[in-house]
Formats: C-alpha cells, sequence, structure tokens
C-alpha cells in the first residue's frame, strides 16, 4: 500500500514525499481513510508507530478543504507533555507547509504574551497542554467555540497525570457537534469511561495488543545490587560504546544524582525532568539528538512525548512502580520500523515490580546477569507454596470470616517525575 491510495492531496502527499516516507505505517493506512470519512475514531497503537501522522494528516486535509475565514481554531489537539505538543507542532508544520493553515503550540513553563499575540494573529490549529489552555480560556485570549475537530493524544498519559477534571473542563468549552479522536498506547477502565463519554459511534482501531511493546525492542533485565547499578550502567556505555541511550529513574533527584555521576564516570550526561525549566529541557534534549550528550537522564515526565530518531538503548536504571509505564519508557526505541534494545538493572528489592511488568505483557524478560555485577542476595522469586490452612476454633470446619464482598483496596505507588 502506498501513500496514494489513502485519499490525500497532492500537496500533503508532496510533504510526505519530501520526508522519504513512501508507504504508510497500519495505523496510518487504517486511521487516515476513517478521519477523511468524517469518523470518529478510538485508536490504539504503541508509541512510535506513526500515530502522530496518523491524525495530523487526515485533519490538515479536512481543515484546508473547508472554507473558512475566522480567526478562531478550528481543530485542537491536547496532549500530556510539552515535549509532545511541540512534536506535534512540528508535524503540523512538515506537513502543513503547502497549506495555508496556521498553528499555535500553547504549553506553560514558557511566557504568555508570545502565545497571546500568536492567538490573536489567528490560527486554524491549536496543539496545547491542559493547563495552560484552560489559562488562556480564563483570560478570554482563546475562544474555544469554534472547534471542528478534538484529539486527545497519549489519553492514558493524560489520565495517569491527573488530568481528568482539566479536560472535563476542556470539554465544556467545545461545541457539541465535532469530530473527535483519541489515541492511546494502553488501555484502561479509565480510557474506556473517557472514550464513552467523548466519542460518538466510534471506529475502533488497534495495531497491537493492548498493553504491548514493540516486538522490533529487545528485552533484558540484568540483576545486580541496589549500590552497583550505577557502576553497571558505566560500564555497559563504556563496554558496548554506546553514543546514545535514555536512562530512566523513579525521581528528580535520582536523575540529577545519576545525570552527575555519570559525568564524573567520564560520560557526557544531561538530566530532564519537571523541576527544569523548558528551555534547559529544550536544549537537553537537543544536545542529546545532535550528539554533543551520550546519556540522557530522564523521569518518566518525558517518557511519552520524546521523538529521538533510531533511539537504540533504552534503560530502566530503576522500574517504574506502575507497569504501563514500562511500555510508555521502552516505546522510545524501536520507533517507525527500526530495532532497539531496552536494558533494566533490577536489584532484589525490585523482583515484584519486574513480575508485575511481565504479566502485564505476558511474557517473560530474560534475566542476564553480567560478569562481576551478580548480586549477593539470591534473585529467584519465591516459589508458591500452599496457603497453610488451619482448623478454626469454634463454628463449622473450614469456615472463614473475611470482610465485606466486592471490596477491595487498591493503590498506586505516587510517582516523582
Amino acid at each position: 500500500m502506498s501513500f496514494d491510495s489513502l485519499g490525500l492531496t497532492a500537496d500533503l502527499l508532496r510533504a510526505v514525499s519530501a520526508q522519504g516516507y513512501t508507504e504508510p505505517t497500519p495505523i496510518q493506512a487504517r486511521a487516515v481513510p476513517e478521519i477523511l470519512a468524517g469518523n470518529d475514531v478510538l485508536a490504539g497503537a504503541q508509541t512510535g508507530t506513526g500515530k502522530t501522522a496518523a491524525f495530523t494528516l487526515p485533519m490538515l486535509q479536512i481543515l484546508s478543504q473547508r472554507a473558512n475565514r475566522s480567526p478562531q481554531p478550528r481543530a485542537l489537539v491536547l496532549t500530556p507533555t510539552r515535549e509532545l505538543a511541540a512534536q506535534v507542532g512540528e508535524s503540523v508544520k512538515t506537513y502543513g507547509k503547502h497549506l495555508p493553515l496556521r498553528s499555535a503550540i500553547i504549553f506553560g513553563g514558557v511566557g504568555m504574551q508570545p502565545q497571546i499575540d500568536r492567538l490573536r494573529r489567528g490560527v486554524d490549529i491549536v496543539i496545547a497542554t491542559p493547563g495552560r489552555l484552560l489559562d488562556h480560556a480564563g483570560r478570554r485570549t482563546l475562544d474555544l467555540s469554534g472547534i471542528e475537530i478534538l484529539v486527545l493524544d497519549e489519553a492514558d498519559r493524560m489520565l495517569d497525570m491527573g488530568f481528568i477534571h482539566d479536560i472535563r473542563r476542556v470539554l465544556a468549552l467545545l461545541p457539541k457537534e465535532r469530530q473527535n479522536l483519541l489515541f492511546s498506547a494502553t488501555y484502561s477502565r479509565d480510557v474506556e469511561q473517557l472514550a464513552n463519554r467523548l466519542l460518538n459511534a466510534p471506529v475502533t482501531i488497534e495495531v497491537a495488543r493492548r498493553n504491548t511493546a514493540a516486538e522490533n525492542v529487545s528485552q533484558v533485565a540484568h540483576p545486580v545490587d541496589k549500590t552497583r547499578k550505577r557502576q553497571l550502567l558505566s560500564h555497559l556505555i563504556q563496554r558496548g560504546d554506546w553514543e546514545q541511550v535514555l536512562v530512566f529513574t523513579r525521581t528528580k533527584h535520582g536523575a540529577n544524582r545519576l545525570c552527575a555521576q555519570l559525568v564524573s564516570d567520564g560520560i557526557s550526561s544531561a538530566a530532564i525532568h519537571g523541576n527544569k525549566s523548558q528551555s534547559a529541557r529544550t536544549r537537553a534534549l537537543q544536545n542529546f539528538k545532535c550528539g554533543e550528550v551520550r546519556a540522557l537522564v530522564a523521569t518518566d515526565i518525558a517518557a511519552r512525548g520524546l521523538d529521538i530518531d533510531r533511539l537504540p538503548h533504552v534503560v530502566n536504571y530503576e522500574l517504574p512502580n506502575v507497569p504501563e509505564d514500562y511500555v510508555h519508557r521502552i516505546g522510545r526505541t524501536g520507533r517507525a520500523g527500526s530495532d532497539g534494545a531496552a536494558l533494566s538493572l533490577v536489584c532484589p528489592e525490585e523482583k515484584k515490580l519486574l513480575v508485575d511488568i511481565q504479566k502485564l505483557l505476558r511474557r517473560e524478560i530474560p534475566l542476564h546477569p553480567v560478569d562481576g555485577f551478580e548480586p549477593q542476595a539470591s534473585f529467584a522469586p519465591p516459589e508458591a507454596r500452599e496457603p497453610r490452612r488451619e482448623q478454626p476454633r469454634g463454628g463449622q470446619p473450614g469456615r472463614r470470616r473475611s470482610g465485606p464482598r466486592g471490596f477491595q483496596a487498591t493503590r498506586r505507588d505516587g510517582r516523582n517525575g
């Protein structure tokens, strides 16, 4: 199949060709025609599958074919992070370069006034994070009453980051008649509830099994004592002569500390997390992309929205508390059909986290100890044993009192990112 068969206009095909693309990815091949037909779409696709172009291309075509002289924006793309907003904005600019459409990228961490000036000049497409978008709406510097197309990108991540109330406030500002597109790498009950509220008779598209990692990403876990993780990471980078590696930690402080330690080991490094200013995050990412920095140390705020061509290695320096975040993290490598490697440095205290990730993936991640870095404690999971049954005192044998049926305590560990 070629892009010519998707029903895109010559101007868009020319822009796609200029990027060197000749065949659409599976998500593009299935989503583009449905969106062009005006359908609401619920799309499940892993990161790195070309999903940004899957909604950007048809959105640009629909808007360019509808005559409209209003200065109000006609399409809104909501993203969970600044980095993802910038990535989507770049795609809109790249694919729409032959079209008379104007766009604005709206997120926090930078000044309001340049954004206000851009909006006043009139835009067709707004790409935004929820918080800053609502700031503009509250100041009446942005009118959302003319939105024709709404895209929720990385919907699962937005819900994980606690944006559900902001999303509801945004939805209340939009016209009822509009086309809705929801893209999510993983599905959960919260995502399904949001889809049921947002979408009207949607076409459901799923190009990979839910909550799975990309098939072209090799996965391995190296058991190691917690106190020796940094030495092992430096060893792997230097022995393998890695030129580019994205390393994930759980906390901002841990990212800063590891970055400094790697630098002391002679490995050029930079940290990226929520406490960094937007300019610092942009600079660190650019230095990483151009090769000035070998190791980019990040918290989960960077697990989504980082678009790095042919990133060869991702390392989980610490396993995430939430198994789905493992999928998002390693989705930074193996993008657009290229191969990638995901390595996890797992200490004995993280065995349960590893088990939870394997349950989500429905596959085992092989354990490969590295010579000289084997953990002192046994890493084998405890053998499953039959629960010990005791004869209750009094009452009928075998009966046991329990709490109310239907109640189950659940907990999601907080993440510092």
